[in-house]
């Protein structure tokens, strides 16, 4: 299990490359199935999660390669419709299969996901969607079955959601593609990694009306073929590395990017004390003093996203007056918290609510990475600490961020992975 040593006091400062997402590259690999002639994916990250994802691809006999940035893909040999326990329990965007299969072949077996532990997300909303569709659903040993009506199509409906879910909008729509009639779906996830699935559908010859509201119509057709389709920009990496910039009075320019799915968050910065510039395809954040308190409520797209909330509050930590933060969307993602005071914060958290006083500086410690985007908030905050920190469990990290140490390195942190099986 690899770790992270970081010398701390860095002035985080230069220019990055920012990859494909990888919530959105996820889904789009699952669309591949969909398609009945070859498909090529751009911009795809070398993370983890996407080469598990191509690994249970490949195992249903589906012809799926990546060289470089690309991915290409050739369902023509698919001989199962089997989603296995071992490779779906280390990431819960597997689930996001057995839309496709449901919907082009009738069937599927699919394991419940696994993944990060920061809270609750059932996927019960994506069984409920597919039942009103006409499936047959049962969950039996941990796996779930599914099976079109009889004649092998789903069935188009009208079907709105208790409760937004990025993953059921991208499962929902991608079955209701191939189904027999027109889907209506309420209450659908505003992301833009949901909009550029959609996107990437119409090119397939899907039929979509409404993307990017909460309401999308889905008319479905007889069949889609491939095409070829570049990942959106990764907008947490983006406002990852930028958030080193306020943590250090530093000055970080984003490349391969866009401010247009980063709105809430550039405005945060703004009121941090940041200077903020951008272009069509590049943000700058610089910094000259000490970031100003700030108050965060998580929501859904457009509000201010989760997945920035523990970067957000490494800032916090720094800033001069005491910030408090609303967690709206995960029960357990407050789990950074602890290890960031081990580095001298000052948080106190009571349920959704943690309370941050700003200190002068961060300290050198040892500290564990307890999820994805709460691992990056840890590597920020070491990097300013006087003295060396010690990260442990950055597999968290890898599943998300690609090169990570190449490109924190390239903007002046001391980091080195240690391999502890070395």
């Amino acid at each position: 299990m690899d770790q992270f040593l970081i010398t701390g006091s860095s002035r985080i400062a230069g220019e990055v490359t920012i990859s494909g997402a990888k919530n959105a590259a996820l889904p789009l690999l699952a669309a591949m199935i969909l398609a009945e002639t070859p498909t090529t994916l751009h911009n795809v990250p070398s993370l983890q999660d996407v080469r598990t994802l191509i690994e249970l691809i490949g195992g249903m006999g589906i012809k799926i390669q990546k060289q470089d940035d690309t991915v290409t893909c050739d369902t023509k040999s698919i001989d199962n419709f089997y989603a296995p326990y071992d490779l779906v329990k280390t990431m819960r965007a597997s689930i996001l299969v057995l839309g496709p299969l449901l919907a082009r072949f009738g069937e599927a077996e699919v394991s419940l996901p696994g993944g990060c532990a920061i809270g609750s997300r059932p996927v019960d909303q994506h069984l409920k969607a597919f039942e009103a569709m006409g499936a047959e659903i049962s969950v039996e040993n941990g796996y779930v079955k599914a099976q079109a009506p009889k004649g092998g199509k789903l069935l188009g409906c009208n079907f709105s959601f208790d409760m937004i879910t990025v993953g059921g909008t991208e499962n929902v729509i991608m079955a209701a593609a191939l189904a027999k009639g027109t889907t209506v779906l309420g209450n659908c996830a505003l992301e833009p990694e949901v909009v550029d699935l959609a996107n990437m559908l119409v090119a397939m010859g899907a039929k979509i009306s409404g993307i990017g509201t909460s309401t999308m119509t889905i008319e479905g057709v007889e069949r889609l073929h491939g095409c070829e389709y570049s990942v959106v920009p990764d907008r947490i990496e983006t406002g990852s590395y930028l958030a080193g910039a306020l943590m250090t009075r530093g000055d970080v320019l984003t490349k391969k990017t866009s401010a247009l799915l980063l709105t809430p968050v550039l405005e945060k910065f703004e009121d941090m004390g940041a200077t903020i510039t951008s272009g069509d395809d590049w943000i700058r954040a610089q910094m000259k003093g000490r970031p100003k308190a700030v108050d965060i409520r998580t929501q859904p797209h457009p509000g201010f996203p989760t997945d920035m909330q523990a970067q957000l509050m490494a800032i916090a930590c720094l800033a001069d007056g005491t910030s408090t933060f609303i967690e709206n969307i995960f029960e357990n993602r407050y789990m950074h918290v602890p290890e960031l005071n081990r580095l001298g914060a000052s948080i106190q958290v009571d349920g959704h609510t943690a309370v941050v006083r700003g200190v002068e500086n961060f300290t050198a410690a040892p500290v564990m990475a307890t999820d994805l985007r709460a691992s990056m908030s840890l590597v920020m905050a070491a990097a300013t600490a006087e003295g060396e920190s010690l990260i442990d469990r950055i597999y968290h990290i890898d599943r998300g961020y690609e090169h990570v140490e190449d490109k924190l390195r390239s903007l002046g942190v001391n980091i080195e992975r240690i391999n502890t099986n070395a």
